[in-house]
């Protein structure tokens, strides 16, 4: 019983280790596009493979960065000889992650949730998503209204049982004026097979979806004076 329990708290040992190691990558890496992390230990090695957008960043000059990088994981987490790979991700509007933050970096700028929303789901399902689901939540509305949510999906998506964890997700957090919008993305890779649908079926997207418009056309500037209230903008004109 004694050896059963030991056995138990390695394995819940490994796991706090793998989350807090995730967590602090995500945070270490952001800048260099971190999209996902797998981690793999065997008796004589940690294995850390790590995506990303740029790869370059994380290496550094002669290896230095990705060096410093292993110590710092040897150190604080206590892992034995720990190997870093770096590897640049294959299609951006397939990782999760990347296409929160990317959703949140435009709340930011201000412009319209839904435009965003439906923007992103169409880039996702054209990347060959079998299924995607977008849900924004949080301080939506003006400063001090009320929480709301927006929810966007496209294609299959299991919610519960053995099928929903090939399912991959992310969340991320957007810091508007406004107040935080929390933006949840999740999604069904091309290649996933699920024991109840058919292997390789094309999802459909709604016409909403597919004619939704470009949000990297406009600018920052030209997204406030398309929403700025009407009486401050003949305020304005009045002034001049």
């Amino acid at each position: 019983m004694a050896e059963r329990t030991k056995v138990e708290e390695k394995f819940i040992e490994d796991a706090i280790t793998r989350y807090k190691v995730s967590k602090f990558l995500e945070s270490e890496l952001d800048r260099a596009g971190f999209s996902r992390v797998a981690i793999q230990r065997t008796p004589m090695v940690t294995r850390i493979a790590v995506e990303v957008t740029n790869p370059g960043r994380v290496i550094g000059k002669r290896g230095k960065s990705i060096q410093d990088l292993t110590e710092t994981i040897q150190q604080r987490f206590k892992i034995e000889n720990p190997q870093i790979s770096v590897v640049e991700s294959a299609n951006q509007n397939l990782e999760p992650r990347l296409v929160a933050k990317k959703i949140c970096r435009y709340i930011e700028m201000g412009k319209k949730i839904r435009a965003i929303l439906h923007a992103g789901l169409r880039d996702i399902m054209r990347a060959g998503a079998l299924g995607a689901e977008i849900v924004a939540s949080g301080k939506i509305a003006a400063k001090g209204g009320r929480s709301k949510s927006f929810r966007v999906m496209a294609g299959y998506i299991p919610k519960a049982g053995e099928p929903s964890r090939q399912v991959v997700q992310a969340h991320v957090t957007a810091y508007p004026k406004s107040g935080a919008i929390g933006v949840l993305v999740r999604i069904v890779l091309p290649g996933t097979v699920f024991p109840d649908k058919e292997a390789g079926s094309k999802a459909q997207i709604s016409k909403v979806i597919e004619s939704a418009e470009d949000i990297t056309s406009a600018t920052p500037d030209e997204v406030v004076q398309k929403e700025e209230p009407a009486p401050l903008k003949k305020r304005r004109q009045r002034k001049r």
